[in-house]
């Protein structure tokens, strides 16, 4: 059995979205039914257009409200407020380990092809199969299906367009900082980048109590967004080099350095700037998916840098999700300050304005 519902295709590769109906499977053993109500527009979103085989849904910072649940949900019931969250499987030594970021399956569940587990693709149209259950979601519609395993239930008071991001994003920046980095009070960072996951990583930092928060951005409005969250230094890159620059700031250098540009020549410059026993931490997807950047052996292994490639921000979204939100509820994590909202028909409008650097951060919106 089907349902009809509205999603954003790509009917071909790199194309624009175009709003279709399609049907939808039903809730099979483990699987919820969610009627979506905020969507985060993310850069993956619009880099996976190229990636998947047409026509095809993407989405995956989803949040509404359990519509329908399949047989062995414990979870969730009808009527739960929830985020979608990333995938994964639940029985692999990471999984086991609260390490689902990390899951074996991590690439397979997420963006392989478009399927379910168990390989089939929950989304039609016309009967002809469509590149869905993308990040477990597909989220760019009316609906989607995901495992129960990344639902997590929210309080049904927080805006459905301030939970969508949390789904990816934004606990990506978050939990870089405290999860994977684990930044402590009077340490030091850099932070190259101020988009959603840069920001996040701001407030992050300001929560974790950083004394010297520093953060690298090319646009002047960034760097005064970041200043107003929580950053202790903005550093225009063009004005001269990034570890000379953190240097000014910070004579010894930094703890952590942490990018989000995916830029290989920003990470080369940012190693400068690490102080001793410090770690470079990175979660930018950089253009060429081949891209590689330089690291010194010799002065890499005298100050003793650890490098650190993170996903997810090392998020258990089960737990870190609802953190956030009482974070956001105690004025401690506003989101709500990097947030433009768009109507769900809208959607090329907001990926247009969201790539002219009108919106830090885009969310759909259903009433």
């Amino acid at each position: 059995m089907t349902i009809d519902i509205t999603a954003a295709c790509i009917l071909e590769p790199g194309g624009p979205f175009t709003l279709r109906e399609v049907q939808l499977a039903e809730p099979g053993p483990g699987e919820v039914l969610i009627e979506i109500r905020g969507m985060g527009l993310c850069h993956t979103d619009i880099a996976a257009r190229f990636g998947l085989p047409a026509p095809m849904v993407l989405g995956h910072e989803g949040s509404g409200v359990v519509a329908a649940v399949g047989p062995e949900v414990s979870r969730v019931a009808v009527g739960d407020h929830v985020a979608v969250s990333f995938a994964s499987c639940g029985e692999c030594a990471q999984c086991r380990r609260d390490q689902p970021a990390y899951c074996v399956r991590f690439a397979e569940l997420n963006y392989g092809g478009g399927l379910r587990a168990d390989g089939t693709t929950p989304i039609q149209a016309d009967g002809q199969n469509v590149a869905s259950a993308f990040f477990g979601q597909s989220s760019f519609a009316s609906h989607a299906l995901a495992a129960e395993r990344n639902v997590v239930k929210v309080d049904p008071s927080v805006p459905f367009e301030v939970v969508g991001p949390l789904g990816c994003g934004l606990q990506t920046g978050a939990g870089a900082v405290m999860n994977s980095l684990d930044c402590r009070p009077g340490e030091s960072i850099l932070i190259t980048g101020a988009g959603p996951v840069g920001l996040a990583a701001v407030m992050a930092a300001k929560e974790r109590g950083l004394t010297t928060i520093i953060v690298s951005d090319l646009d002047a409005q960034r760097r005064g967004l970041a200043e107003e969250l929580g950053a202790t230094a903005t550093i225009d890159p063009t004005a001269g080099g990034l570890a000379e620059q953190v240097r000014g700031i910070i004579p010894d250098g930094v703890d952590y350095a942490f990018d989000n540009t995916g830029v290989p020549q920003v990470l080369q410059d940012a190693v400068g700037a690490i102080a001793p026993l410090g770690t470079l931490g990175f979660v930018g997807v950089p253009q060429d998916m081949a891209a590689t950047f330089e690291l010194p052996i010799v002065p890499a292994m005298v100050t003793g840098l650890t490098v650190r490639g993170i996903t997810e921000g090392d998020s258990d979204p089960a737990t870190f999700i609802p953190y956030l939100i009482e974070l956001y509820r105690a004025g401690k994590f506003p989101v709500d300050r990097l947030i433009s909202s768009f109507p769900f028909e809208e959607i090329e409008q907001a990926v247009k304005a969201q790539a002219a650097g009108e919106a830090v951060k885009v969310v759909l919106v259903r009433s």
